[in-house]
């Protein structure tokens, strides 16, 4: 009768002692253990992406952003351009400036455009192919008015005032500075210039008056010395045209007006 009590006590110690070596295992440091979160905590930071960002395009503009383009812009007649041929289009500044993706033109490194100073075209003075012409007018008193127009085929520019010689006078007449324009007056092919002529003081102070029967019309250069090649025009003044040693002459003027205030 003991015997049974004992071995019915030692099974029911030995079932409460596997109870709790289980319990142990399911609350201890397995995968669901406390202070072991198996899943990862929402804070933790994410894995860096393995996909670059995409870059602009050559010549061109991404998300705004401009890229420098691979060569400068287009020359042109404005006196832009130079630099390397290149993608993009570009204002022909010498730095140049791309934007948009598309072919520029340029034209050698380090060279202007056709449009600068230093290569524009130089416009020929006035004389080789011109007709010159005097006319006799009332007002202002004592003045004749020279016009001046271009025959040929190409632009000329009238350089300073016409050189004149009455007869056979040893030196040139006179020119009125004070005439002198704001720029050189240049003459497509039909156009005219013009000049006035004060032939002699209205109050008579000048001296050797006489009557000039011809005039010789000359040319300056660019630069203002001597004449040009061309020869000069001749012209037969109308009779009794009268001069003494005040005569003087404008600068060659675009208009007859501005040529009659002096």
């Amino acid at each position: 009768m003991r015997t049974f009590r004992t071995r019915t006590t030692t099974i029911a110690a030995t079932a409460l002692l596997a109870a709790l070596s289980l319990t142990a295992c399911q609350n201890g440091d397995g995968p669901g253990a406390a202070g072991g979160a198996a899943s990862p905590s929402a804070g933790a930071p994410k894995p860096p992406s393995s996909t670059a960002p995409a870059s602009p395009a050559a010549g061109g503009t991404t998300g705004g952003a401009t890229a420098k383009p691979a060569g400068t812009g287009s020359g042109s007649a404005a006196g832009t351009g130079g630099g390397t041929p290149g993608n993009g289009s570009g204002s022909g500044s010498l730095s140049g400036s791309g934007s948009g993706a598309g072919k520029g033109t340029g034209g050698p490194a380090g060279t202007a455009g056709a449009g600068s100073s230093d290569s524009a075209p130089v416009t020929e003075p006035c004389g080789a192919d011109v007709k010159v012409t005097y006319t006799a007018v009332h007002r202002p008193l004592n003045h004749g008015l020279l016009t001046l127009t271009n025959t040929g085929s190409k632009a000329c520019d009238a350089y300073y005032a016409p050189l004149l010689r009455f007869d056979d006078a040893q030196s040139a007449t006179t020119v009125n500075d004070s005439s002198k324009p704001q720029a050189v007056v240049t003459l497509g092919p039909g156009e005219s210039a013009y000049a006035s002529i004060t032939l002699a003081a209205a109050d008579g102070s000048g001296g050797d008056g006489r009557t000039a029967r011809k005039l010789a019309v000359g040319f300056a250069p660019r630069d203002g010395r001597g004449s040009t090649d061309a020869a000069p025009v001749v012209i037969t003044l109308p009779a009794g045209t009268y001069t003494d040693t005040s005569a003087n002459v404008t600068y060659w003027q675009s208009s007859m007006d501005d040529a009659l205030m002096h």
